[in-house]
């Protein structure tokens, strides 16, 4: 994993006011579209925003910006299903503003949030990226996110199984094998043997789908929940 330099952000911070309006409206959004919410509801946005302020804070990035962007990372799935964060940039840019976020700011956070999304992401992004894909990725690496978790990913966003298989390893694998998968030496030290183990799942996963008996099954076990 490449080594990143410690430096601090030099952009307008944001307002604990601001910030506290942000998660309010966010909140709200997250109670209002729980139905539509199932993975991306309030306790991935709380998880993401809890961890990747943890992480700003070692990697010396501009804590109030990164926990603002953990806050709205995820507002393109009410905009439209299955979408990358990029849809979300009109949302996201209306709640900023309202909530008091400095124009300045809220441009520079939703750039992060973009730089920070797993199909976009490289080996050098900016810190407060780092520390955005970092929660975010931990979120998607947890053991009990295949299990309690990845069927609702599923209805969230109008996917199959196999479809999910093939984002999962297409996008993620890639980014593990060369070594960024975690930004932090601490986070890549203690979870990236659960990131693996997820990855090798989901590899098996996406070859099982291929084999006739387990469509068959698949199939069957549809059939007998409708």
């Amino acid at each position: 994993m490449r080594a990143h330099t410690l430096v601090h952000a030099t952009f307008s911070t944001v307002p604990a006011a601001a910030i506290d309006a942000v998660e309010q409206a966010v909140r709200q959004l997250c109670r209002r579209y729980a139905e539509r919410l199932p993975f991306h509801g309030w306790h991935h946005v709380s998880f993401v925003r809890s961890k990747a302020v943890g992480f700003a804070e070692r990697n010396g990035a501009d804590v109030s910006i990164v926990e603002t962007a953990a806050l709205v990372h995820d507002v393109n799935y009410l905009v439209r299903r299955n979408s990358p964060a990029a849809e979300g940039s009109g949302l996201r840019m209306r709640l900023l503003a309202d909530a008091g976020v400095p124009l300045r700011a809220a441009e520079r956070i939703d750039a992060i949030i973009d730089e920070a999304e797993m199909a976009n992401r490289g080996p050098d992004i900016s810190l407060e990226a780092q520390a955005l894909s970092d929660a975010d990725t931990l979120f998607k690496a947890l053991p009990v996110t295949p299990v309690i978790l990845a069927h609702k990913y599923l209805r969230e966003n109008g996917l199959s199984l196999r479809e999910l298989a093939n984002k999962i390893v297409g996008e993620q694998r890639d980014v593990h094998d060369e070594g960024y998968y975690f930004y932090n030496a601490e986070a890549a030290a203690e979870y990236s043997r659960w990131a693996l183990a997820n990855l090798e799942l989901w590899q098996c996963i996406k070859e099982a789908v291929d084999d006739p008996a387990v469509e068959e099954l698949l199939d069957a076990v549809d059939a007998a929940a409708s």
